[in-house]
């Protein structure tokens, strides 16, 4: 088992001006960090993957859609779109050395019917994540879709909903990965959402319910991690915390203040992932 931090604590565009605090997460004991894979530029994330490389650690990638490449749209050329932008993520994924890309782009972000969610969104958004990851899998890559709250997402909100969805994709390389802050605000039960996704689980992101310091709010944690080791789950537990340093990604999912100073959270929250592992480890 691996723990990992989400680069958006500093940037949805990590870069060079980032290796050093790369190097200062690698000093506290990380193992790799997850980037978004937004930006369309090779040459950075083939220049993130040698730097890396160079320090020993590893690389995921994360993706979100917009509007104007819904997988679920009924426009033929906005879901082509979609999976253009995709596959462009898992290209890019690819040239840095990962091995995973996670992230609610089964839709896009923040775009609402104003009904609830229809067979034949779930039918379109499975055709264009079977195509994904027909391409992922020429690249050795595992796609993982998240669900997310109600407020960011309206077709898939709950463990049980994502799941029905692999298995309608119905690909290898398409499974899915578990968010308590998600969870936390949608599930009626930790333990039974873990225990549904458990089967196809391949990612999971250590996000507390404010978006801060893991331990530091009231996720019930023991729950999370003693329902993850029950499954035999053995990837990577990824910090995701923000912070509005990027301003325009702030904005979007709506952090409107710092919740912890960005080193404390490294610090506090490997140190809390990693306690919490070896506390309920089988």
């Amino acid at each position: 088992m691996k723990i990992g931090m989400n680069m958006h604590l500093w940037s949805t565009n990590v870069s060079e001006e980032h290796f050093a605090d790369i190097e200062k997460l690698k000093d506290i004991g990380y193992d790799g960090i997850e980037i978004f894979l937004a930006e369309p530029d090779r040459a950075n994330y083939e220049n993130i993957g040698s730097f890396l490389k160079s320090i020993d650690l590893e690389v995921n990638g994360c993706l979100g859609l917009g509007p104007d490449q819904d997988p679920i749209s009924t426009d033929a050329s906005i879901r082509q779109a979609g999976l253009d932008k995709i596959k462009e993520a898992i290209d890019n994924m690819h040239a840095a050395g990962g091995r995973n890309i996670c992230g609610p782009f089964h839709s896009a972000f923040a775009t609402f019917s104003r009904d609830e969610p229809q067979g034949d969104e779930y039918k379109r958004s499975a055709e264009v994540l079977h195509a994904a990851a027909e391409h992922a899998a020429q690249a050795g890559i595992t796609l993982t879709p998240e669900a997310l709250n109600r407020f960011e997402c309206y077709l898939v909100n709950t463990m049980a909903q994502l799941k029905k969805l692999v298995d309608l994709a119905d690909h290898p390389n398409l499974r899915g990965m578990f968010d308590p802050h998600h969870a936390n605000i949608e599930e009626k039960s930790f333990a039974s959402a873990i225990d549904t996704i458990g089967p196809v689980m391949t990612h999971v992101h250590i996000s507390e319910n404010d978006r801060g310091t893991p331990g530091a709010g009231h996720i019930p944690w023991d729950e999370v991690f003693s329902s993850i080791a029950k499954t035999g789950y053995d990837g990577w537990y990824t910090i995701e915390a923000f912070s509005r340093d990027d301003l325009g990604f702030a904005n979007a999912i709506n952090v409107w203040r710092e919740f912890n100073p960005r080193m404390d959270i490294c610090r506090d929250g490997y140190a809390f992932t990693k306690a919490m592992i070896e506390k309920h480890k089988n």
